[in-house]
């Protein structure tokens, strides 16, 4: 088995889920570096869609199937059961109606990866209290007035979320800024995680 060790380490989370061969989208894809790797290293079908025209001029130039596209807009295009898994990393919480996203995913998809920065870890909520500022750390590295980010959600709220809508958890894996796997509940992850990946399924 390739071991992703060359990737961003929550990508190489991410990549960990993913199986060889599979149909794959990758949404909001950045820079391609996940899609290239899983491209070559687990042989997957691969396509991806990025907002910044910056960002698909350099998946394209890497070889890569890319189009510009909006995941709020975009994704209606597609047929249902397009592809077997569909990424969505940190950019959820970047989303103007994330329900909508979450389903969006699963109708394209036999299956979703979704991660998330969380802001229920301690930090954030150590920084708030003893600043009175919305804090700024390795996963949340922007100020308040430059982030990307307009739901500030923890992973107990988009664990609520997910079931809310009728769908199901497949797989959760809390980690730390290195991308480092937690063992520990949803509760106790919300507080020692900084953030998480959700491989999500609609229920059968």
């Amino acid at each position: 088995m390739v071991t992703p060790d060359k990737l961003r380490p929550d990508l190489a989370l991410i990549a960990e889920q993913i199986n060889e061969g599979e149909r794959l989208l990758d949404v909001g894809c950045g820079n391609g570096e996940l899609l290239h790797w899983l491209t070559h290293n687990k042989k997957v079908d691969g396509r991806g869609i990025e907002l910044g025209q910056s960002g698909v001029n350099v998946c394209v130039a890497k070889g890569l199937f890319v189009i510009q596209g909006d995941a709020e807009k975009d994704l209606s295009d597609y047929p249902d059961n397009s592809f077997d898994v569909v990424v969505l990393s940190k950019t959820l919480q970047a989303t103007h109606r994330p329900r909508e996203v979450l389903h969006a995913l699963l109708r394209v998809g036999k299956r979703a990866i979704v991660s998330i920065p969380n802001f229920g870890y301690w930090r954030v909520r150590y920084k708030l209290l003893a600043t009175g500022k919305m804090p700024v750390t390795r996963s949340l590295h922007s100020t308040w007035y430059d982030t990307s980010n307009i739901h500030f959600c923890t992973i107990l709220d988009l664990a609520e979320l997910i079931e809310a809508e009728g769908l199901q958890i497949r797989e959760f894996i809390p980690n730390n800024s290195l991308g480092e796997p937690l063992d520990c509940s949803l509760k106790r992850a919300n507080w020692r995680a900084n953030q998480a990946l959700f491989v999500i399924e609609n229920k059968s």
